[in-house]
């Protein structure tokens, strides 16, 4: 038996809000998400937004304090010191 991965409520979320994606169109993108996977999923944010929404936020917020404390290879840091980056 095929292992599908999994996608979370909280990405469906993401691809509704950064996309604007009908439960369809999540399901074209995300071709082992069926539809009633994709439709439960957004009834489920719309009745716990405002906590999906801060979940969101957090997760957003750690992955900035992450990409500001990685460590930059010498070829980046060339980059951004020429302006091209």
């Amino acid at each position: 038996m095929q292992r599908v991965p999994r996608v979370r409520g909280a990405q469906i979320a993401m691809d509704y809000l950064a996309y604007g994606w009908s439960p369809d169109e999540m399901c074209r993108q995300h071709p082992y998400l069926t539809p009633a996977e994709a439709y439960a999923a957004m009834a489920y944010y719309f009745d716990n937004q405002a906590e999906i929404d801060q979940e969101i936020e957090t997760e957003w917020q750690q992955a900035q304090r992450e990409l500001a404390q990685a460590v930059r290879s010498p070829f980046v840091l060339r980059l951004r010191a020429k302006g091209l980056l």
